[in-house]
């Protein structure tokens, strides 16, 4: 019998490839001689993530484009966004220029099974996989799929999805909930190995760590925020140790300040044990960091991005908040320079039953072997 051939396809940011680095070690750990290959976007900018991994037998790349829209925008400043409407011209032909590629890739990789976790590049892969009737499968992490899985969706076996199948419109007999995906190294931290991963990061085992991370590539509105009330917070709490990931260039932003329990980073690797290390975590809204934190068990500030494509971070946030696994702070609240913000820290910080409330919460939320139920669903239909 010959080995599966599985392609993993998915990019635009990082938080569509970790989840796959996650599937295609399942993939190894459940069947060693699969053949697994990663398509991505041509000379894209997270393509090392991919190249080096050991579970990763091929890379391949195509030409991608991407079609920029934000949420909440009115039709008449989309209309004159001229820079924006500019690159969506250019992406346009990326994109076809990626479709023939894909139709080409497609028919001399002989994939048995196709996963598509979002993302821009994921498109043309769908509709080529449809084109040579190939079975695929889409991942949505977030609670509102996006839209490169909602434009091949219609021709998917399955939908594998992040969250409870009811908050999803795909058919319900297409509907496979696993979870989201999360890497092995995402484990739940006992009191032990919180203290082991603080020792390893430098940061004294008797101490409060505040991390704050807006992604690797950064927010600006968490950065110049968290920069701002970092004073009075690092004053008041003389045990409290500050680690922020600024994102790629904008390490700038502390020129004019510094201290020696505050750490700035522009990446954080191994972002486990950084999670792992902390007692309070500030944060996007995204479902992949969600989940990493929820597997950890760990208390969240979360600040949901209000402009991504049809607010997904909003309805992410609002089910956290509903069901007492994270304090929500909107991005409006920051701008304000409302007080909202540090009091929501501070209390958190002052109480660790609330802390530990949160974490307990978001735990309960969060499948924990999301990967090998993914994992076993590809295997079984290849």
């Amino acid at each position: 019998m010959s080995a599966k051939r599985i392609i993993l396809t998915g990019g635009g940011t990082g938080g569509h490839i970790t989840p796959l680095l996650a599937v295609a070690a399942e993939l190894k750990k459940q069947d060693p001689n699969c053949h697994i290959i990663y398509i991505g976007e041509r000379n894209g900018k997270y393509a090392a993530m991919t190249s080096g991994n050991a579970h990763i037998d091929e890379t391949r790349s195509i030409f991608a484009g991407k079609f920029r829209r934000y949420h909440g925008e009115s039709w008449l400043r989309r209309l004159f966004a001229i820079k924006t409407n500019v690159l969506n011209l250019r992406d346009s032909i990326f994109f076809m220029i990626g479709t023939l590629q894909s139709v080409i890739l497609l028919k001399r990789l002989k994939p048995d099974i196709i996963l598509l976790k979002g993302g821009f590049v994921g498109v043309p892969i769908g509709l080529s996989a449809a084109f040579w009737h190939k079975p695929f499968i889409t991942h949505d992490s977030d609670i509102l799929p996006g839209l490169a899985n909602r434009l091949v969706g219609r021709w998917a076996l399955f939908h594998a999805t992040g969250m409870p199948p009811e908050n999803y419109g795909y058919p319900p007999a297409n509907i496979r909930y696993v979870g989201v995906l999360v890497e092995e190294h995402y484990q739940p931290v006992s009191h032990e190995q919180q203290l082991a991963y603080k020792t390893a990061l430098g940061v004294p085992a008797d101490s409060m760590v505040l991390l704050a991370t807006g992604g690797s590539g950064g927010a600006a509105t968490i950065n110049t925020a968290v920069r701002s009330i970092l004073p009075e917070l690092l004053e008041r709490y003389p045990k409290l140790y500050v680690i922020h990931q600024v994102g790629r260039g904008k390490g700038g932003i502390y020129d004019d300040f510094s201290h020696v329990r505050l750490q700035i980073h522009e990446l954080l690797k191994p972002m486990y044990q950084y999670t792992g290390a902390s007692d309070l975590v500030i944060t996007r809204a995204g479902a992949n960091t969600m989940a990493e934190l929820g597997v950890q068990g760990r208390a969240c500030v979360v600040i949901p991005n209000p402009l991504l494509t049809g607010g997904h971070q909003l309805k992410n946030a609002e089910i956290w908040h509903e069901q007492s696994a994270a304090r929500v702070v909107a991005e409006q609240q920051l701008k304000q320079g409302s007080r909202i913000f540090i009091d929501t820290i501070c209390e958190l910080l002052d109480t660790p039953a609330k802390r530990q409330t949160l974490g307990g919460n978001l735990q309960k939320l969060t499948v924990t072997d999301a990967a090998h139920k993914l994992a076993k669903l590809l295997l079984g239909l290849g």
